[in-house]
């Protein structure tokens, strides 16, 4: 059994609607985590998805933030939001569990924080946010569970990942503190799944401004982390790059990794 699942950030489910449909139509991936969708979940258009064969779950946020779960499997358990403070109301996280061959795998679809300007609240939530989803993965880890901790983790892994590594060095997408974090999770035992599959460089969003597709100014900030039982199933990594280029585009692209269960 061959699964394909995807990670896109759509920067708004409105805005972006026609273009999520036809790739979906195209591609025909198995589960989608989707974030920035950019409403709650009453304003989320579930009947169009499932004309298509998904089962769709959303954690919805009025004008900001949010993220859904398409899959063509049936949702075992769901769970939204991120455990570790009781007063952050950002929706950020979503999380799937789904039956396969006997066994089961686990998708967590997250839009991490961007952290900037670095001298405002912003930063000092974007790392305990992400103290908080490195707890949240050791337990997750300690099932020895297929597990798949996809989305936007707005940060930049290494200089390969940016066009332009040294325009990016001291923000929050890529700076010391926030690398020390992501390195915190690498080394926890989850897998960077395109780093696993190709040395070359990837990229996933591209600015709107300055001409940055046209230039190929991007940076890679959209990932799949795998636990050890999911990289041992891992087949292949595809990044969408040509939908980029396409009408109303969002400025990220889709990721999606091939497993075999």
């Amino acid at each position: 059994m061959t699964l394909r699942i995807a990670t896109w950030n759509i920067n708004g489910i409105k805005a972006r609607l026609e273009l999520v449909l036809r790739w979906l139509e195209e591609e025909k991936p198995d589960i989608v985590g989707l974030q920035e969708i950019k409403t709650v979940d009453e304003g989320f258009p579930k009947a169009a998805f499932e004309a298509l064969g998904y089962n769709v779950e959303t954690h919805g946020q009025k004008s900001w933030n949010g993220v859904a779960l398409l899959s063509k499997l049936p949702f075992d358990e769901v769970r939204r939001g991120l455990p570790g403070n009781d007063e952050d109301e950002q929706a950020r996280l979503i999380e799937g569990v789904f039956s396969i061959n006997g066994g089961v795998v686990r998708v967590c679809n997250i839009y991490l924080p961007n952290g900037n300007p670095v001298d405002t609240e912003k930063f000092p939530y974007k790392l305990a946010w992400m103290d908080r989803l490195n707890s949240f993965v050791g337990e997750r880890l300690t099932l020895e569970e297929p597990f798949i901790l996809l989305g936007d983790f707005n940060l930049i892994p290494a200089p390969i990942d940016a066009h332009n590594p040294e325009a990016w060095w001291g923000d929050a997408l890529y700076r010391p503190e926030s690398l020390e974090k992501f390195r915190i999770l690498r080394n926890m035992g989850m897998t960077d799944a395109l780093r696993a599959v190709t040395a070359e460089e990837a990229y996933t969003f591209w600015d709107f401004q300055a001409g940055a597709w046209r230039r190929n100014a991007g940076i890679r900030i959209d990932h799949l982390m795998l636990s050890p039982q999911a990289a041992d199933r891992l087949d292949d990594v595809v990044v969408h790059k040509d939908v980029r280029g396409r009408d109303k585009p969002s400025d990220h692209v889709p990721v999606e990794g091939a497993f075999s269960f």
